[in-house]
């Protein structure tokens, strides 16, 4: 997976042209991943950090390592969305590790209620609003990695950051959506 953002947009974006199916992203990614967090958070440390870089709620586990995976690609890939984001899943990791620690696994039967129920409102949404299957089915780990950014940056987007960033990625899916339809006989809406 290369390191080029426009890139990466246009393969996300293809799959996530409808505004219905993008609202719903908007709305479920940030739960997936939130709720990703907190069940991963459920492992121990996988190291011991050293004293000057021990946060409280911040222990080296799967969550928390997680999050500082995504918040590096996100900086790597886009510096300014990416360090914009990047507290916020920091402070997620540390939310969700401060939630277990308060109240145990009653965290992990809500959060693995609620991500189940946004992954199924996510397949609703390509089902049936957008008319083809999820990019997750053509590279899993593309998909779940970029997934984040993409709604991160559609909120930014929305809100004026890159205009010109974001006419070339809207020009790039219709492109991208017109060629595949072409090529599966109109698969793609």
């Amino acid at each position: 997976m290369a390191l080029n953002l426009e890139k990466q947009l246009l393969f996300y974006g293809a799959y996530h042209n409808n505004p219905v199916n993008v609202a719903i992203h908007i709305t479920c990614v940030p739960i997936l991943l939130f709720t990703f967090i907190a069940l991963a958070s459920n492992s121990p440390p996988l190291f011991n950090l050293p004293e000057a870089l021990s946060f409280e709620y911040l222990p080296a586990n799967l969550g928390t390592i997680t999050a500082f995976v995504y918040a590096t690609f996100y900086i790597l890939l886009e510096p300014v969305a990416g360090g914009l984001i990047a507290p916020l899943l920091i402070a997620g990791a540390a939310y969700a590790n401060y939630l277990l620690s308060t109240y145990g696994t009653t965290v992990n039967y809500w959060a693995a209620g609620i991500h189940v129920v946004s992954w199924l409102l996510q397949f609703v949404g390509h089902g049936i609003f957008e008319g083809r299957a999820p990019a997750l089915l053509d590279n899993l780990v593309q998909a779940l990695l970029l997934a984040p950014l993409f709604v991160w940056l559609e909120i930014l987007f929305f809100l004026g950051y890159r205009p010109e960033l974001r006419a070339r990625y809207e020009e790039s899916v219709k492109k991208e959506i017109a060629a595949l339809r072409n090529t599966k006989g109109g698969a793609a809406k």
